[in-house]
């Protein structure tokens, strides 16, 4: 695989014209999820919570990114603690599972980017307490991160609900399946797994979901149209972190 490659050698994923129902969808969607460490679903989460939502971020600022979205927005706070988009994170990491970030992400014409292939290996925490294994630490907008050993990273799940369609041309989440398995991997393993992997362009449609493992290697590409492409993303964890650390939040 080359240092690029053009949205017409991704293999989106796509559904049937005609959708099963959105409990059959979610139950395929965790059945992927524990093979591959990733998942979409067609659209699941109720169009008049999206509109809700759609309304509330819309009188907002508009910027790539918000933190505390559910400090912000009510129909966040709703969204998060639906079944819908509880469903894998539940199937998957049990009943007690919570939130512990939530993030707006929004693609327009005045902002847009594209990532390159890396794994979301920062959490967000209540305080800085220096531990062994945790670091390094970081502030984002006032709140504090830090990395985490391996093993919590593997026992979270994050969620995106699509507020708007995302097709190829959206700049969407792009993965490599399975690469969760190998653990936090340094750039030569990164570029190992590049170049030995299919990669696939997970497109969806407004109220579909994108669940995958943080572990997991996912990228994105800038969006080549001038629509936005809102994505609400929610990260869940079920475990308490050691000596008194916690989470920034706990929302269920």
């Amino acid at each position: 695989m080359g240092s690029h490659m053009d949205d017409e050698a991704f293999i989106p994923a796509t559904f049937d014209q005609t959708d099963p129902s959105p409990e059959l969808d979610l139950d395929a969607a965790v059945a992927q999820f524990m093979v591959e460490g990733w998942a979409t679903t067609s659209p699941v989460v109720d169009a008049a919570l999206l509109e809700r939502l759609s309304a509330e971020i819309g009188e907002l600022e508009p910027k790539a990114g918000l933190r505390n979205l559910l400090d912000i927005s009510p129909a966040a706070r709703t969204l998060a603690s639906s079944m819908a988009v509880r469903h894998i994170p539940e199937a998957v990491l049990g009943t007690a599972c919570f939130v512990t970030r939530a993030i707006l992400f929004d693609k327009t014409p005045e902002s847009n980017w594209k990532v390159p292939w890396h794994q979301d290996l920062a959490i967000a925490v209540a305080e800085r307490r220096e531990l062994p294994g945790f670091g390094p630490w970081s502030v984002k907008d006032g709140i504090v991160h830090v990395q985490p050993p391996t093993s919590v990273l593997a026992e979270m799940v994050t969620v995106r609900v699509h507020v708007d369609d995302c097709g190829l041309e959206n700049g969407p989440v792009r993965v490599l399946p399975r690469t969760h398995d190998f653990g936090k991997l340094d750039p030569a393993g990164i570029e190992r797994l590049r170049s030995s992997t299919t990669e696939v362009a997970c497109t969806a449609r407004r109220g579909g979901l994108l669940a995958f493992r943080p572990l997991l290697l996912h990228a994105s590409s800038a969006s080549t149209n001038p629509r936005r492409r809102r994505v609400a993303h929610f990260e869940f964890a079920a475990t308490d972190l050691p000596e008194g650390l916690d989470w920034q939040i706990r929302w269920r």
